[in-house]
């Protein structure tokens, strides 16, 4: 029998979702998003221009920052990156993981000669800041393309999710009290169809049979179809019509 996880959760469902959009009056697309006890605000950026090293490609850019608010430690202060230290190897790694899986939702070549920078500011973290981070931001993605007219961009819809195996269980969207006791823990970007675009996992003392780790991938991607209908309720909140956004799929 499943242990009772907190505010009654089963196995498979993803903690309480609130997407608030537009919090951020100044950018072109913004989301306030809170899982559960975490919390990130993320703004999408949309200039005209991309970087000199693109500029001959006849394509647009995507890019992301990821950073922790001094306070999102429950505990202390954090001393804020970037001032009188670097950026972590844990900061860069989550940024990267942000900008490829929103890349891989949009085509480059109809975004135009213009630059996306989405950055996502953690204000709370109780676990899943990157999968959270990667999920507001296609919705900050979204809202930013629509706020300049632009259509036919997106070409797939992303989120991401967490899951773990803890006490023999494999769980969906882990808070930070089961990401410390999971034998397995992995990060999981997929998309609307059911797709993989990034997988990034570690088991912890003791390998994991291949069974389990596709238990793990089958809870992921069934947690993801529920998910982007959060994205799409989201959006159709703020008045940003998908189908207009996105690509039409052949066949």
């Amino acid at each position: 029998m499943s242990k009772k996880r907190h505010a009654g959760r089963a196995a498979a469902d993803f903690r309480p979702i609130e997407v608030v959009s537009g919090f951020h009056t100044m950018s072109e697309g913004s989301v306030l998003y809170r899982a559960g006890g975490t919390v990130v605000l993320v703004t999408a950026s949309l200039e005209d221009g991309v970087p000199k090293w693109i500029a001959e490609k006849d394509v647009g850019w995507l890019t992301a920052e990821y950073q922790m608010h001094p306070r999102s430690n429950p505990k202390r202060r954090e001393e804020r990156e970037g001032r009188n230290k670097p950026p972590k190897g844990r900061t860069l790694e989550i940024q990267r993981l942000v900008g490829r899986a929103l890349r891989s939702a949009l085509d480059l070549k109809a975004l135009g000669p213009r630059t996306l920078t989405i950055d996502c500011d953690v204000l709370e973290a109780d676990g899943g800041t990157r999968t959270a981070s990667v999920t507001a931001g296609f919705i900050a993605t979204a809202l930013a393309l629509h706020s300049r007219g632009l259509a036919r961009v997106i070409r797939d819809q992303v989120a991401a999710i967490s899951v773990g195996l803890v006490d023999g269980e494999v769980l969906v969207d882990l808070d930070y009290s089961e990401d410390s006791r999971a034998r397995v823990d992995l990060n999981v970007v997929g998309t609307l169809d059911g797709h993989l675009i990034e997988v990034q996992g570690t088991a912890e003392g003791q390998a994991v049979p291949r069974a389990e780790f596709d238990r793990m991938l089958d809870a992921a991607l069934a947690a993801i179809q529920s998910l982007v209908e959060v994205q799409k309720t989201a959006l159709e909140r703020a008045g940003a019509d998908l189908r207009i956004l996105m690509k039409k799929r052949e066949g």
